[in-house]
Formats: structure tokens, sequence, C-alpha cells
């Protein structure tokens, strides 16, 4: 349980990464609830990372239909560009080569408009084809090095050149912390606002732990942690806990699917327009492990493509007053074997690719490099090969979008080059 002196010795913007999780102390309860609410705190420039758990396959999501050598590959799994395609509802043709996965359609006009970039080829270079140990090297951002304590995301908060930070700078909307938010840096993960709006306001426990305001709490403390961060962690937590989460309606009559990730994003697009600090949101989904089953224009992956593309395009329309300030980017840990198997899916394999959504985006292009998947082209003589290191374009996307500039401290083991995902 978290008392009054723990949360003074803490300081408020660990304890948020506590309390938002599990329970809210009565006296940050009753402390909050005690005073006014000031002005918000501006537009600032937001970056979204949506995590593809499982390992996306990339040259389904995005296929190089003139390959031949795919087509031989997957006999059943193949998907034709051909209007009149006698396998089914045809791909998306983007330019002559690759061509987007029909229920991802919503991603076309923002292709188009040149606002949708892709990375083909894109991965880790290490070549570790375990789940648990891809994630956690992309999210430390150290491939080869498996002790690295912080997340590059947390580094990137670190990184942002400026006090004003909030309890919000940087969420997740995940039940626990993701592996790109540890660190020293503060940072916090909700699973439901809604949720905790309630528990902010029907928590009455440890009362007599309250002080009458909060500016109390502050010249209680001799240490004085809370002095230049306190009132805003508090004054932020207040907007919150007065919104009307549960009634919030999208702009533009936007619909959300209502699955997880439709969920996650549109509460994400509430804290941005609710102005209470954010700068780095991160939610992810799941259930892109096709081993079995895989289907083509329907079935598992068309399900998880299409709720990936609908959902990011609801958040978009959604966020029309504040699409200048936001960049989406996508992310999984390593792709799929070229080759399907004997159950109608694929295997583990190496290279994917990932999405980037915004203004400020090199878009209407397959960005990387990918030779034709005959055999002696294949890393291992099977998979996709990783010819762009995902830190070349996380880099360059938080550069551009956070103002971060230091790749050192981002990513400290690479020295790579960006591609130019994003524009100058």
């Amino acid at each position: 349980m978290v008392n009054r002196r723990g949360f003074l010795k803490s300081g408020g913007l660990a304890l948020m990464g506590v309390g938002l999780m599990g329970g809210i102390p009565g006296f940050l309860a009753e402390a909050v609830a005690s005073e006014q609410i000031i002005k918000p705190y501006g537009k600032r420039k937001v970056l979204v990372c949506i995590f593809q758990r499982g390992a996306m396959d990339g040259l389904m999501a995005v296929t190089p239909f003139t390959d031949t050598y795919l087509k031989a590959a997957r006999p059943t799994l193949f998907m034709s560009a051909a209007k009149a395609s006698t396998t089914g509802k045809p791909l998306i043709d983007l330019d002559g080569h690759f061509g987007l996965h029909p229920a991802m359609q919503a991603f076309e006009p923002m292709f188009r408009e040149k606002r949708l970039g892709i990375v083909h080829g894109i991965g880790s270079p290490n070549t570790t084809r375990s789940h648990f140990d891809a994630q956690d090297f992309m999210e430390s951002g150290t491939p080869f090095n498996k002790g690295t304590a912080s997340g590059w995301l947390n580094r990137a908060v670190g990184l942002l050149g400026h006090d004003a930070v909030t309890p919000f700078t940087a969420v997740s909307l995940t039940s626990a912390m993701p592996r790109s938010f540890y660190g020293d840096n503060p940072a916090v993960a909700i699973s439901n606002l809604q949720d905790f709006a309630i528990q902010m306001q029907g928590n009455k426990a440890g009362a007599n732990l309250a002080a009458k305001s909060f500016e109390d709490l502050y010249d209680k403390t001799s240490t004085g942690l809370l002095h230049n961060t306190g009132k805003e962690s508090f004054d932020a937590v207040k907007m919150l806990q007065k919104a009307d989460i549960k009634n919030y309606k999208p702009a533009n009559n936007v619909t959300y699917p209502t699955s997880a990730l439709g969920n996650s994003l549109k509460q994400i697009a509430q804290l941005i327009k609710m102005d209470v600090g954010l700068e780095v949101a991160f939610t992810e989904s799941n259930g892109w492990d096709t081993h079995y089953n895989q289907g083509t224009e329907n079935g598992i992956f068309a399900r998880n493509v299409g709720d990936l593309s609908n959902s990011m395009m609801a958040f978009w329309n959604d966020l029309s007053a504040y699409q200048d300030d936001v960049t989406v980017m996508t992310m999984t840990e390593f792709g799929r074997t070229v080759h399907q198997n004997g159950t109608g899916g694929t295997d583990h394999g190496r290279a994917s690719c990932n999405f980037i959504l915004g203004n400020n985006v090199n878009g209407g292009l397959v960005h990387g490099n990918i030779k034709p998947l005959a055999v002696e082209n294949l890393e291992d003589g099977r998979d996709l090969a990783v010819t762009t290191d995902f830190r070349s374009v996380f880099s360059e996307v938080a550069d551009r979008q956070l103002k971060v500039n230091n790749d050192r401290l981002l990513f400290p083991d690479w020295k790579g080059e960006k591609i130019g995902v994003m524009k100058a």
C-alpha cells in the first residue's frame, strides 16, 4: 500500500506509474478533488506506437505480387493484384509491384495522398526467432544487449528537451507497462481511462492522510522533489478525472472498431484532445502468430490487418484538428517464412514491413530494398532478408516528430543511416 510518506519520498511522477495501474491512494484522490483545474498544457507533438505482437507476415500485408518466386512458394496463400483474379478479392496495386492486402483498403487514400509510408524488409539485426527475445530487443532498442534496463521510448521521453512533464507525457494503453517504457523517465500504463476516472471519483479511503491541498503536500516535504513537477501532476490528473470519458463522441461521425486496438486508440485520441501533455503513446495489437489457417482475403490475417487499418484510420479521422501534430508508427518483432507451411500458415521468419502515418511522412512510397525472393536471396535460405535495421526507421521518426535528435542515447549501439521515410 502506498502511503503519504512514500509518495513524498518517491515523487509524484514515479507514483503515477504505480497508481494508475493499481489503487489510487486515498490522500491523492482527496488532494486532487479539492483543487481547481488550471489551463490545459496545449497542443504537443505526439508519437503513437502500435506493437503488432506475434510477428506480422509483411509479405501478405504488402505483397511483391510480381515476384514469381513468392507465387511458387505460396500455392494457396499467394494473392494477385489482377482485377480479373479468380482467387478472390485482388490486392490493391500500390505501384505496379507492391500490393496492399484488400482488407487494408482504409489505408489506400492515405497512401495516395502521400501521408502513409511503408517500409519493407525492416527487422532486427539479431537473428533470433523467439517472440520474447525479439520483442525485448526491439523495445529496448539494443538488439544485442539483453541487459539494457530502459526502453527506447522511455529514453525518448528523457530527450524531449523541456521540463513541462506531466503524468501523461508518456502513456501506454495496456494492462501492464510495456518494455518500451521501462526506465527512469515518467511513464504510465492505463488499461481503461473510464475505470480510472471512476476510481478517482469514488476513492475515499485514507482520507485521514489527506492534506488540505496539494500545496500542503509540497510544503511538508523537505526534499523539494514535488515542487517542480507535482503541481502539474495533480492538474493533469484532475483534467482526466473531470472528463466525460464514457460519453466521448469522436469527431466527424467517426466510429471506432470495437476491438481492443480500436478502444485503445480512441482513448489515446481523448488524451490528445484533452491537452494533458501527451507526447508519447503506446498500444498493441495481438494475434499475428499465424502458423495455422492464415487465410487470404478472409481469415485470421485478414481480420487482423482490417482491424489495424480501420482502427488507425478511425483514430486519424477523429483527430482532424490535430493531424499536423501526430505521427503513428507500427512495429512487429519479425516477419514470416517465404514458403507457406503444411497447415496453411507461415512460420517465424526475419524481415517484415511497417506503416508510418502522418502529414510529415514521406508517404506514397514503399521504402526499403527487397530482392527477388529466389532461394539465393533469402536469409538462411528461407526468409525475407532484413535490409533495413528497425533503428534506422525508429530513430528517424522520433527525431523528426519529437525533435529528440540524439541517436547515440536513443539507440546507443547503432551507427547506421536514416532512409528518408520522414520529410526533411
